[in-house]
């Protein structure tokens, strides 16, 4: 590459600054003029507890973005162990979670397991209550949103 090409290329990457902050996952949709078709918060963690932290966070930015963006169509989708404080027997163990996902639904915002990841570990569909969305695959549903325009964020607090 041309020497003058790459230094073009640095100072537009250096004026561009990062697409997101580190702090806000969402800072960089609501900075938008417009809205995007909407959007698909990721959850994967190997931290079995993790959703008791990150769901409160998706509530948050869901409603900073409809603030901005009203009517915007917001999913969260959660394919990792942090899935299974969702599995009804855990209702008792995991109240807060549970409770945030009705949360949630209430503020139409849906929320997908994934019956892949399930599986492994020998749950269906019927081991999660009526309220969550067993997907056949996260990943896949999540690939499913974004090729509507969905934008995807990231949720790692």
């Amino acid at each position: 590459m041309h020497p003058s090409i790459r230094l073009t290329l640095l100072m537009i990457l250096c004026l561009a600054g990062p697409a997101w902050s580190d702090t806000d996952p969402v800072a960089h949709l609501l900075a938008r003029d417009m809205a995007p078709e909407g959007v698909v918060f990721e959850i994967v963690s190997a931290d079995g507890d993790y959703l008791e932290t990150t769901l409160p966070l998706a509530q948050d930015a869901a409603r900073r973005l409809r603030d901005r963006f009203p009517g915007l169509d917001v999913v969260v989708v959660t394919h990792g162990r942090e899935q299974f404080a969702l599995l009804s027997s855990a209702a008792d163990e995991s109240p807060q979670v549970h409770a945030k996902v009705r949360s949630l639904l209430d503020e139409d915002v849906r929320v997908h397991v994934c019956g892949t990841h399930a599986s492994w570990y020998g749950h269906t569909p019927r081991d999660f209550p009526d309220y969550v969305d067993v997907a056949e695959a996260g990943p896949a549903q999540i690939n499913d949103y974004r090729a509507l325009g969905y934008e995807l964020v990231v949720l790692d607090p």
